[in-house]
């Protein structure tokens, strides 16, 4: 089963590590089914930017990133290199392991939490 170490851009929020992961998931199911808030305001169709992470490690182990994918990326706060969107990023191995920084969610329009 893959492993998650999701750290986070709020240092309010400690690191959370989650075990036990089905390949076939994306990262923002994994996030959601442990407890870990990550927006996705467009429901988890590629419609927007709003589960917008930085993928640190592991990241050979997803999907291969889309060009539907980048262009959400591109409208997304502080983009780098290493982003991806959560519901796009799939988990492939069920050996991966992964290591995801979620951005500060209070910047998102829609922030629930």
């Amino acid at each position: 089963m893959a492993k998650i170490k999701f750290t986070f851009e709020d240092k309010d929020i400690k690191p959370v590590e989650v075990e036990n992961i089905e390949k076939g998931l994306s990262i923002l199911e994994a996030a959601e089914e442990n407890g870990i808030h990550l927006n996705h305001n467009c429901g988890e169709v590629c419609a927007c930017s709003t589960c917008h992470v930085y993928v640190l490690k592991g990241d050979e182990h997803l999907e291969e990133i889309s060009d539907k994918e980048e262009d959400f990326i591109d409208r997304a706060i502080s983009p780098t290199l290493e982003s991806r969107l959560g519901c796009q990023s799939i988990i492939l191995d069920e050996d991966a392991e992964l290591e995801v920084k979620i951005p500060d969610q209070k910047l998102i329009i829609g922030h629930e939490h």
